[in-house]
């Protein structure tokens, strides 16, 4: 298990309340983080700009081209990208992408799924 987009904060409980307030504020976070919902529209801003600072992968002449992508669910906030080849879809580009959303919207202390799923150039 990786805990690389997890924060440790160690607190000092023996001051009173204002240890437990921290606490209980850091869980809140977390569950605003959890339960965070972003609409498409705004999301694939996000995307557009993070495809226009670089470029995806491509493979054999052939480029990943990310139509869309929407939020399906949350705990964990779970996103779908719409692309046209699954198997041009690189972790490390997934990984950019999701970095570009943690800029933008946090999602302090939770996970993120990302399902990459084809589909075909309209004609």
């Amino acid at each position: 298990m990786s805990l690389k987009n997890h924060t440790i904060n160690m607190i000092d409980l023996t001051f009173g309340t204002s240890g437990k307030a921290t606490v209980d504020e850091l869980i809140d976070t977390i569950i605003d983080s959890q339960t965070m919902r972003i609409p498409t529209g705004v999301l694939n801003e996000i995307l557009t700009e993070a495809v226009a600072m670089k470029q995806p992968p491509s493979d054999k002449g052939k480029r990943l081209r990310i139509y869309y992508m929407t939020q399906v669910s949350v705990k964990p906030p779970t996103f779908v990208m719409f692309v046209n080849d699954k198997e041009l879809t690189h972790f490390s580009y997934t990984r950019y992408i999701e970095n570009r959303i943690r800029e933008a919207f946090g999602f302090r202390g939770t996970s993120i799924r990302f399902i990459n799923r084809e589909r075909k150039e309209k004609e």
